[in-house]
């Protein structure tokens, strides 16, 4: 143990076999042990006791658009991953889309990657797309790191990223099963869609009539099938419709090798209390009823549910209208997600450890980053450090998101984030970020 640099300490450290008093070694940015609470720190090693505060590992966030480069006005890296270091996450993966270009093709994945060098504050890993046309770019994208694809099922909302209709799902699908990739989904029919009523108008109920939960079924149904019949592994995004999880479980048992993601919104949120007008609460698929969400949290305990994540989709606030048929769609919550799902899960009887298995354990699961999601032996010292029974009230302003508009404006919440730790340095304080120290991850080399 000659070698450790720094030991943290806490009287409730949560790891995977639970949580307890326990002292963290560090060494090289790497947890090299833990201990008991009591165990002597070497000489002259930098000790730092959070006393009954809790250490937890470091969020991994899969599913963030940070729209850099090319929409830099909705968000970038310097703010996004400041957000994230202040909200506790300190690993995220960037979405293919919003940024110009999107990331798919080596060369978009290069420019990408040459913007977030400059400014990341937390580790960065990057998802490919799968639009038509770019077959024969997957591969090479694999090659260069991705962690995995992203399609949709129906127009995405920009039109430098199409969807893929079911002969091109099904051929991109192929290809990427041939060299074991992972395709994610943001699953809803477009026939159901375009069938429903269109949401015009301020009224929320009609937005919601818009987005019908069999839209959701449907495309997941759908899914199972061709992953069934292609042996491939798929990720169903953003899963906002509990009827669904039947569909899903019964897949899984017939060997499908599928994964589904929940969000913070739609674990917090209803359609019962959203406003009409208050477009700051529109996302695709949207916010449901009070009775789907419960439905949700029993399929996230049973573990039907594999992950937790933000799906940050912001924009500038005047592309938030107050028509919800115009309005653009997105949650800004990156720096809330922590806190947002702490307040519900505490009433719901859950744990701290069950958060960081679906907040950080989880995500870092799905994309194989297996230094990243756990306190144990050989992972990067990654952690947040969170207050659990402190409240406080979400203000805007108080955001590093570039555009402070947020759905839980006003809302009070359980969880106070004390700091922020990326391979045993701190990047967050109270807050207030320090200086960028992220690094671009790649997919592990036997994915």
């Amino acid at each position: 143990m000659s070698d450790v640099e720094l030991v943290l300490r806490s009287a409730k450290v949560v790891t995977p076999d639970g949580t307890h008093p326990a002292s963290v070694l560090v060494a090289d940015g790497r947890i090299v042990a833990v201990a008991p609470y009591g165990t002597p720190a070497p000489d002259g090693v930098r000790v730092e006791d959070f006393g009954d505060d809790v250490l937890l590992p470091g969020l991994v966030d899969t599913h963030v658009h940070v729209n850099d480069p090319g929409r830099t006005a909705w968000e970038g890296f310097a703010s996004a991953t400041r957000a994230a270091a202040a909200g506790g996450v300190t690993t995220l993966v960037d979405m293919p889309l919003n940024s110009v270009p999107p990331t798919t093709t080596v060369r978009a994945l290069e420019a990408k990657r040459a913007v977030a060098r400059r400014s990341a504050h937390v580790d960065i890993g990057f998802w490919g797309g799968a639009v038509p046309g770019n077959v024969a770019d997957l591969r090479p994208l694999h090659d260069s790191g991705v962690l995995g694809f992203k399609a949709f099922l129906l127009p995405s909302g920009v039109d430098e990223f199409p969807p893929l209709a079911p002969d091109q799902l099904e051929t991109a699908l192929r290809e990427i099963a041939g060299f074991g990739g992972l395709l994610i989904v943001h699953a809803e029919d477009p026939q159901l869609i375009d069938g429903a009523p269109a949401p015009v108008g301020p009224r929320y109920a009609d937005f919601l009539a818009s987005r019908p939960r069999a839209a959701e079924n449907e495309a997941i149904a759908g899914l199972m099938a061709l992953a069934r019949g292609l042996d491939a592994r798929i990720h169903v995004l953003h899963l906002s419709s509990a009827d669904a999880l039947p569909l899903i479980a019964a897949a899984r048992r017939e060997g499908v090798r599928v994964t589904v993601e929940t969000c913070p919104h739609f674990l917090t949120l209803t359609a019962e209390e959203v406003p009409d007008g208050a477009t700051e609460f529109k996302c695709c698929p949207p916010i449901r009823e009070a009775a789907n969400q419960d439905a949700l949290w029993v399929g996230l305990a049973a573990g039907e549910i594999d992950c937790v994540v933000s799906d940050h989709s912001p924009c500038t606030a005047d592309l938030k209208v107050d028509d919800f048929g115009r309005a653009w769609g997105g949650i800004s919550s990156l720096q809330l997600g922590l806190p947002a799902v702490w307040t519900a899960a505490r009433r719901r009887g859950h744990t701290l450890h069950d958060v960081a298995r679906w907040m950080s354990t989880g995500p870092a699961a799905l994309v194989g980053l297996d230094r990243k999601g756990a306190i144990e032996a050989g992972r990067d010292a990654d952690f947040a450090v969170l207050a659990p029974d402190e409240t406080f009230t979400v203000d805007p302003t108080a955001l590093h998101h570039r555009n402070q508009v947020t759905a839980y404006a006003g809302r009070t919440l359980y969880g106070v984030v004390r700091s922020t730790w990326l391979r045993g340095r701190k990047i967050a304080d109270h807050g207030a970020p320090t200086e960028p120290t992220g690094r671009l991850l790649e997919r592990p080399s036997r994915l």
